[in-house]
């Protein structure tokens, strides 16, 4: 507390399992986020499209970036959601989703990050919490460029769409189901 206020330091978590719409629309629900946006890590081209991300060649993945406060929330929670929300054991694909732009990756911000994320996936490994081994990469984080306007809240505003009934729906059900506790309260 300084001056009778708080100053938080908030921090960042970005995160990549499949498809930015799901993931976006699953962590804007989470206590403790205050931001979530959908973009482009780990390649080689500068301010990627999305066209050229789903070409594959740019070897980008499509990611969300997360501002959470860390007293609300630490990041092992938010890896456990993350964990809990697409399947960490398939390379480049997710479901029907295939490509590297859909690989399971963590692009850490800190070294302590770098040390949880390491730390959680040796856990779970040991644990066998999925039936196959987790195939989750753990890279310090580069360049983060955001998606394009239509990709900022897809979900909220295409709700309607097969893809998003099919597919985004049911993980936000999950997440609402597993992490009760942890979604944002309204009021």
């Amino acid at each position: 507390m300084t001056n009778g206020w708080n100053e938080t330091r908030h921090q960042v978590a970005i995160l990549g399992g499949g498809c930015f719409w799901c993931l976006e629309a699953v962590f804007k629900d989470v206590e403790g986020v205050l931001a979530v946006a959908p973009g482009y890590a780990g390649g080689r081209v500068e301010s990627p499209t999305y066209r050229e991300v789903c070409q594959g060649g740019t070897g980008h993945a499509e990611v969300i970036r997360v501002e959470f406060d860390p007293e609300v929330i630490g990041y092992r929670e938010l890896l456990e959601i993350f964990f809990a929300m697409h399947d960490p054991t398939t390379l480049n694909r997710q479901g029907n989703d295939v490509g590297t732009q859909y690989r399971s990756v963590i692009f850490t911000t800190s070294e302590e990050q770098l040390h949880d994320a390491l730390a959680l996936i040796e856990e779970m490994g040991e644990q066998r919490v999925f039936p196959s081994a987790i195939v989750t990469k753990v890279e310090r984080a580069g360049p983060f460029w955001p998606a394009e306007d239509y990709h900022v809240d897809y979900y909220t505003n295409n709700s309607d769409q097969p893809y998003c009934r099919y597919v985004v729906a049911p993980k936000i059900a999950r997440f609402r189901e597993k992490f009760a506790k942890r979604r944002k309260r309204s009021g």
